[in-house]
């Protein structure tokens, strides 16, 4: 009597090895397209973002000019530097935006 139950327990913990081992495989088989379904929302998430600037459409200058005045001299071994007059720094930016009409922004909802 006692060798039939032990034969019954050996068998059951058999059956719950399988069934774990049945739903991780399960769980694997399923990991990629859980992967691709969650890449695939992420790509439309930034390519919603990526829609609302156009650089093809966007036209910009900027000029910088600087001036400085220094004095310089070497004298026995050692150099000595005297700034003159200070840096002088001048931008100049200039911005337009090209084809304003022809920009998509999205569905228009009406």
């Amino acid at each position: 009597m006692l060798q039939y139950l032990n034969q019954k327990r050996g068998q059951s913990t058999i059956e719950y090895a399988i069934l774990i081992v049945i739903i991780i495989g399960a769980l694997l088989t399923i990991q990629v397209y859980i992967k691709r379904g969650i890449q695939g929302r992420l790509k439309s998430s930034a390519d919603d973002i990526g829609d609302q600037y156009s650089d093809g459409n966007m036209n910009e200058i900027k000029t910088t000019s600087r001036y400085s005045n220094t004095d310089e001299s070497f004298t026995a071994g050692v150099s000595s530097s005297n700034l003159v007059n200070p840096e002088l720094t001048n931008t100049s930016e200039n911005a337009v935006i090209l084809n304003t009409s022809q920009e998509y922004w999205g569905s228009n909802a009406t």
